[in-house]
């Protein structure tokens, strides 16, 4: 029985610590996207996430490491989720499922998105690192298009200026939300709102790429 408490004890911590660190990561979320990393401060997170400074500071380092933890979370889930599918794939299909996972990530999760615009905004210094992962990932896929262009299926473009614009057409949707929400004059948590962005986003990029439609 001891043993039994004693285990219930230790999972009741755990798990009070799993919710904890989770309400320190959504406040910092919110403070970073919001402030950037200067504006942000380890008392405005600490009172987002419920906490006392002093209690926030039991669980992190600084405020430059919890930085550096949510960066380093964003540039790698988008490392993982921003490939460009299998070559048995059609052109189409690919660029249609980049678009739809790029906008999906952007309005799912559009503060986690801008903190990585803010950081850009601020001058990039703390991405230093992760950019050499990014170019060379930009580089694949520039080379996969570029073979594209090559075998004709579609249209001479600039392989590298098609990615950067798909970029921008999709992370508009995290940095200018409020922009918009009010030019279409309605919440970007509608779902059949957001189905319509993505259709109209695919089909534009296709025909401009001079490409059929894609199958999915």
């Amino acid at each position: 029985m001891k043993k039994a408490a004693t285990d219930a004890v230790a999972g009741k911590a755990r798990q009070s610590r799993i919710e904890t660190m989770e309400a320190i990561r959504n406040a910092a979320i919110s403070e970073f996207s919001q402030h950037g990393f200067a504006g942000a401060s380890t008392q405005a997170i600490a009172q987002r996430a419920g906490l006392t400074k002093s209690q926030l500071h039991y669980y992190i380092e600084d405020k430059e490491a919890l930085y550096a933890q949510i960066l380093g979370e964003l540039m790698q889930t988008w490392e993982h989720l921003f490939e460009f599918g299998e070559e048995n794939q059609s052109p189409s299909d690919i660029i249609a499922l980049y678009i739809q996972q790029k906008l999906r990530f952007a309005l799912k999760q559009p503060e986690l998105s801008r903190i990585f615009t803010t950081e850009l905004l601020s001058g990039g210094h703390r991405l230093a690192t992760f950019w050499p992962d990014a170019v060379a990932q930009t580089n694949r896929k520039v080379a996969m298009i570029e073979g594209w262009v090559k075998a004709g299926e579609l249209r001479a473009l600039d392989a590298r200026l098609l990615i950067m614009h798909m970029w921008a057409l999709t992370q508009y949707y995290a940095d200018y939300a409020i922009q918009a929400e009010r030019m279409l004059d309605a919440s970007l948590r509608g779902r059949k709102l957001q189905q319509h962005i993505l259709d109209e986003l695919v089909t534009f990029v296709l025909q401009g790429c001079g490409l059929p439609p894609a199958s999915r």
